[in-house]
């Protein structure tokens, strides 16, 4: 058994104990400040009275006269939830010693009729919920936090014992109160005058042009403003770039807080209350201004705009004694130094777009502005923090940070936990804090830390560790400001995540909508480029592609969706998938311009778009055109000229009236078709007409596709090894760097195809007429055999006979002359048979008992391709064959038809 100890013992030790920390008090100096000296100062009230917890409640200007939660310790979120908001007329223990300005003791159990609304129901009595949530039989000590002016807050203590402190206690929390309030009121924003508590606000003033009008967009954070509002600030008008971020930036850094707490109020309630807060104006003034508004709620009820009006009201107070008093004059210059450091650094982050955006800002203002050697930023993800950018730590720190899920012990995990900045003097004092991961200072290489919680719109979104090389002690001042610059830091960050979140949908999207990758064909020779707008996030409808025909033909479309975002890219897919569906029936030009016209009318009245198809033919060099309000291609010529096809354009799609006109163009060997949107040729500094002649004198000169620096490789015999998928690309990057330098402020997407031309060697295409006659079938065995021994093609000779016999075959039976066979030989062999009838064959299913109708099974079953197309004369039915198979062939009796049968008698 221990010794027992006689009652005056134990009461000279209670006593002594009072007395350690009275010099405890008196020993703490400047560097304890804002929610750090309020955190003090619980733990400080909470061990006299061997409470449960505590909490402090501060005055705010535009809450009413009542009591916000500043900070908690040592209570659940259940109970504290319920006395974030505090009627400053109310029965409540915080609400009497605010009102009154002494101690207030009270038992919970019997204040349960006077608890916030937030957990009461319709008859004003608290819930099941919340009255669970509250320590049964326990009773709350409060004493005003005394600033110079009255009370500025409150210090509560929950107890387990529902007996009042002693004389002793009572007597030290009133100093412990004093204390707090004399500390946070040297640097706070002075409170409401008492004599202006319960009477009007000042009224506006009766010059329109000193009342400042603002519509503040939430969402985007932009404003809308009168003249008057930015001169209310001190900004200059003519630099003012309407962000919300800028009119933060105007705000005295020790009001800041205060603002930001009532900017997310009136996010989170849909009520803006009048307040009134300092700036600190560009002339190096400091002037006082009043705000009041009201929200606008969109259609699901929440807060979208917030607008209202802003007045000088500096005449109200007592500036000139702060003007005159030396001591004051040299605090508010030191102030207004700062506030300039918030003011570079609102700036940078109002236009930062991303996240890289972002953490570039902060380093380049932070780290000088306090000497510090680290900064790392860290996005909440689940339940772990995600480092999206750092400067000054190993990456092993970083490593760490990223590994760990937000329950570790560490304190950049704590701060979101606590939603209270951290800050370590020393790594002495984080081992002794840390114990668990004492490791983190030399692993970072850094001595002090601030840890600080990034929270936008009420809810935690981060982390930000601002480090330094050597030991370190923050000042009040400094910690104020730092946690300060956290809150404008959360909202660019939050910000930025949603564009950048939005930008990778949206660039991901427009890239599935692009072709991947543009085919190699032996007709042509492609290379593209797409470049967004510079200015906006959205999707365009800028799209392009190359679609290989039969017989060596190509088919090449460019087009353009007016407008900007996903419904205009939804159109262009549609557009596209179109355009191919269509291009497969081997359409006019024309015909395919005037199938897509009726469907984007279809579309409704909203939805245009321009659009230029043609179609290059290898065997003849030659293109037919037709366009839909689309700028012209640019040709150009072997020999370097350039010229555009002089043809009416049409209207665009949606609004034009086929027919469409149609141009048939002749191109030499290794010409260039340039095909382009709007976006490469115009912008609000260029009309069309000098971009088309820019992009002319760009092109003038070129040669086989090369710029300057590549017309040697061009020109050199192996040119078509080159042929210049090489000079191509770089062709378009001269292109685009020529006509839209650096990018800067485009407003419209652009799209750019370069197609070089090849014409097919004569000696590669072979074409006979044939008789209408039963004989025609065999003469065209004869034909394909002797040219295939010629090409060296034997191996296809077999099923190159059998497709040709059944081909002119039908059309010996069923169609009529002129009968022309034509082989081409590619990297596939073609075998077209043409005739004057506009009737196309198709497959059908032949019973067993049909003696004939299975022609055209074994031509689907023997080609790699096949198809129909229509021409000026007839139609043609072509086969394609790959010039090596890759599989074995199909014999006739194995596909279960008889050989006699599908050539015929002769």
């Amino acid at each position: 058994m221990g010794e027992r100890r006689a009652p005056g013992l134990r009461i000279r030790r209670a006593d002594q104990v009072a007395e350690e920390r009275k010099r405890l008090l008196a020993l703490a100096g400047d560097e304890l400040w804002g929610l750090e000296l309020l955190r003090f100062a619980i733990q400080q009230a909470v061990a006299e009275l061997a409470g449960l917890g505590g909490m402090v409640h501060l005055g705010s200007p535009g809450f009413g006269g009542g009591l916000r939660l500043a900070v908690t310790s040592g209570l659940p979120r259940a109970f504290t939830q319920e006395w974030e908001r505090v009627d400053g007329n109310g029965p409540l223990p915080p609400a009497r010693a605010f009102r009154d300005g002494a101690f207030v003791h009270a038992s919970l159990v019997h204040l349960y009729g006077g608890l916030p609304d937030q957990g009461a129901t319709g008859n004003g009595e608290p819930d099941g919920a919340g009255r669970g949530s509250r320590p049964v039989g326990t009773a709350m000590a409060a004493v005003p936090l005394l600033g110079p002016g009255g009370p500025i807050g409150t210090l509560s203590v929950v107890t387990a014992s529902s007996c009042k402190p002693s004389a002793g206690r009572r007597a030290f929390l009133d100093l412990l109160g004093r204390w707090a309030g004399e500390r946070l009121g040297r640097h706070a924003a002075p409170p409401p005058d008492p004599g202006l508590m319960g009477r009007q606000e000042p009224p506006l003033p009766q010059d329109p042009q000193a009342v400042g009008t603002w519509d503040w967009d939430i969402r985007t954070g932009d404003i809308l403003w009168n003249d008057a509002m930015p001169r209310v600030l001190g900004l200059d008008p003519a630099t003012f770039d309407g962000r919300i971020d800028t009119w933060m930036g105007a705000i005295h850094p020790e009001d800041l807080p205060w603002v930001l707490s009532d900017m997310d109020e009136a996010i989170y309630t849909g009520r803006m209350h009048s307040t009134e807060y300092r700036v600190c104006r560009q002339d190096g003034t400091i002037g006082w201004v009043r705000v009041r508004g009201r929200a606008v709620l969109d259609d699901s009820g929440e807060a979208a705009r917030m607008a209202g009006t802003l007045w000088d009201v500096s005449g109200a107070h007592d500036v000139l004694e702060m003007v005159t008093d030396p001591q004051a004059q040299s605090s508010e210059s030191v102030s207004a130094e700062r506030a300039s450091h918030i003011r570079r650094l609102a700036g940078a982050l109002a236009e930062a777009v991303t996240v890289r955006d972002v953490v570039d800002a902060s380093a380049d203002h932070i780290l000088p502005s306090f000497g510090a050697s680290g900064l790392m930023l860290a996005f909440l993800e689940g339940d772990r923090l995600r480092p999206v950018g750092f400067t000054g730590y190993p990456n092993e720190f970083v490593d760490r940070i990223a590994r760990r899920p937000t329950s570790w012990s560490l304190p950049i995990m704590g701060v979101l936990r606590e939603r209270t900045p951290i800050f370590i003097s020393s790594s002495e004092e984080y081992i002794e804090r840390y114990p668990a991961t004492a490791d983190i200072p030399a692993v970072a290489g850094k001595q002090s830390f601030a840890f600080l919680p990034l929270i936008a719109s009420g809810r935690p979104v981060g982390s930000c560790v601002v480090s330094f090389t050597d030991p370190r002690r923050f000042t009040g001042v400094e910690r104020n400001l730092l946690t300060t610059l956290s809150g404008l830091i959360a909202q660019a960050m939050e910000r930025a995540r949603l564009y950048d979140r939005e930008h990778t949908r949206a660039r991901e999207l427009q890239r599935g909508l692009l072709p991947r990758e543009l085919p190699s064909l032996p007709a042509v020779t492609p290379a593209a480029r797409y470049l967004p707008a510079s200015t906006d996030m959205e999707v365009g409808g800028d799209w392009y592609d190359v679609i290989p025909l039969s017989a060596d033909r190509v088919a090449i479309v460019i087009g353009d969706v007016m407008g900007h975002g996903v419904a205009e890219a939804v159109t262009m897919a549609r557009l596209r998938t179109a355009v191919r569906t269509l291009a497969d029936l081997e359409l006019f030009p024309d015909e395919l311009l005037s199938h897509l016209n009726d469907l984007v009318s279809d579309l409704g009245d909203d939805f245009y778009a321009t659009c230029l198809y043609l179609v290059y033919d290898a065997t003849t060099r030659s293109c037919v055109m037709s366009r839909a309000g689309h700028p012209p291609p640019a040709v150009v010529h072997p020999d370097g000229t350039v010229r555009f096809p002089d043809a009416d354009p049409n209207s665009p799609l949606g609004a034009a009236t086929p027919p469409f006109d149609t141009v048939e163009l002749d191109l030499p060997e290794g010409s260039l078709l340039v095909l382009y949107t709007d976006g490469l040729v115009e912008s609000p500094t260029m009309d069309i007409d000098q971009g088309m002649t820019r992009l002319a004198k760009a092109l003038r000169g070129t040669v086989s596709g090369a710029p300057a620096g590549h017309r040697d490789h061009a020109a050199a015999p192996d040119a078509a090894g080159l042929d210049c998928a090489e000079c191509l690309e770089s062709l378009c990057d001269t292109l685009t760097a020529t006509l839209l330098p650096g990018r800067k402020r485009t407003t419209d997407d652009a799209a750019l195809l370069v197609i070089r031309t090849h014409a097919l060697a004569s000696e590669d295409m072979a074409c006979w007429p044939l008789p209408e006659h039963p004989k025609a079938a065999g003469e065209a065995r004869e034909h394909v055999r002797a040219q295939l021994r010629a090409w060296d093609l034997d191996d296809l000779s077999m099923t190159t006979e059998l497709l040709v016999s059944e081909l002119v075959g039908n059309v010996v039976r069923h169609a009529k002359g002129p009968i022309h066979l034509r082989l081409l030989r590619t990297d596939v062999l073609t075998c077209e048979v043409s005739d004057g009838s506009l009737t196309t064959p198709r497959i059908r299913r032949a019973a067993d008992t049909d003696e004939g109708g299975r022609g055209l099974q074994l031509v689907a079953a023997l080609a790699h391709r096949w198809g129909t197309r229509y021409t000026t004369t007839g139609k043609c039915i072509w086969t394609e064959q790959p010039l090596k198979s890759e599989s074995p062939i199909l014999l006739p009796e194995q596909a279960g038809l008889d050989l006699y049968d599908l050539l015929g008698e002769e």
